[in-house]
């Protein structure tokens, strides 16, 4: 058994981080763990009897090295605490993951990362509001990291790669498997162009003590956490609370008072986190790192006509339904349809869903 096997195997075991630590302490050496004689696991008081019957359950040499040479056939890397590709940023957060699984690449070193997370059932507003972040720390030469989540982690990874950028999604499952399915452009998309990380063994099938785990490797690879919607208990202020303890830059982007999806953002603005109203506000704190800090602003409107200036001057990066367009231009709805037409042709706006209007970065 090689070095790396055995690390693999004891990173496979379904045993808790704070009990995998002990039995490391406990031994002089990663072989040895693999190679002593069973009993003397027993000397161990915190293993009860079904951590005792994992480790003896797994701990065959031929089953781990047929199931690590495995990882190679699904595209899969494993890398240990010990290391020296190891993510830099996680080796001293609380409970590091002993290993990594992952497809792609690992986040670069010296480079900033973001992370974005939010609300599975996000509005159309959030979605849109991760995908323009994400697309403007892309073009700065920043990474982004989430979840690969429905709603606005699934955006955040959109918007990075669609400005060519490089995203990394941490799971909550193997690294081999999409979860959720519906992902799965975005799952290939992030592997080809940025990183799929896991703690967890190839065939590990999402389950939900796995995703509160999973955040504070989030939080550990990102220099800082952008909060785009969130209710009062969610996953993306678990989050948060690992960055905290990390010392982790915490920003949060405002949403109306009394919307369920605005509680949480609105609650982490009350306690000190920075408001985002624009990418900038976030960039301008990591200008010795970005390539360039694009404004973001609406789009010169100079070849437009009167009628079309008016319609545009009216939207934002809130969606606006057709009626109440309508009622601020004081244009009837058969001339307003055709001139938010014209604006869609030329890429100055967009749909977000069926009569919602907003412009396009």
């Amino acid at each position: 058994m090689t070095k790396k096997e055995c690390w693999f195997w004891l990173c496979g075991i379904e045993m808790s981080i704070k009990k995998k630590n002990l039995i490391l302490s406990y031994f002089s050496s990663i072989e040895e763990i693999f190679e002593v004689d069973f009993e003397e696991f027993k000397k161990i008081p915190e293993l009860n009897e079904k951590d005792l019957e994992r480790i003896s359950g797994t701990r065959q040499r031929s089953k781990v090295q047929e199931s690590y040479a495995k990882l190679k056939e699904k595209g899969i890397y494993f890398v240990s605490i010990e290391d020296e590709v190891y993510p830099g940023k996680l080796r001293n957060i609380y409970e590091a993951p002993l290993g990594l699984f992952y497809k792609g690449k690992l986040p670069e070193e010296g480079k900033v990362h973001i992370a974005v997370v939010g609300a599975r059932n996000c509005s159309d507003y959030g979605r849109e509001t991760a995908v323009s972040f994400s697309k403007a720390f892309a073009r700065a030469g920043i990474g982004t990291i989430s979840g690969l989540a429905a709603g606005i982690d699934g955006a955040a990874h959109w918007g990075s790669l669609a400005a060519e950028g490089t995203t990394y999604a941490v799971l909550g499952c193997g690294a081999d498997i999409c979860y959720p399915k519906e992902n799965f452009n975005i799952y290939l998309n992030t592997a080809a162009k940025g990183g799929i990380i896991s703690e967890y063994v190839q065939g590990t099938g999402p389950r939900a003590y796995h995703f509160p785990m999973r955040n504070r490797i989030i939080s550990g690879l990102a220099d800082g956490i952008l909060v785009v919607e969130a209710r009062d208990k969610s996953g993306s202020l678990i989050t948060v609370d690992y960055g905290l303890e990390q010392g982790r830059n915490i920003y949060a982007v405002p949403g109306r008072p009394g919307d369920i999806l605005s509680n949480g953002c609105n609650n982490l603005l009350k306690m000190g986190a920075k408001l985002c109203t624009e990418p900038e506000d976030i960039l301008e704190d990591y200008m010795d790192f970005c390539k360039n800090i694009p404004k973001l602003m609406k789009k010169n409107d100079k070849l437009l006509e009167d009628r079309e200036k008016i319609v545009y001057a009216c939207l934002s990066r809130i969606p606006k339904h057709l009626n109440e367009i309508a009622e601020e231009t004081d244009m009837a709805i058969g001339e307003l349809a055709q001139i938010l037409f014209q604006l869609e042709w030329k890429n100055f706006i967009k749909q977000t869903r069926a009569n919602y209007y907003i412009t396009d970065i």
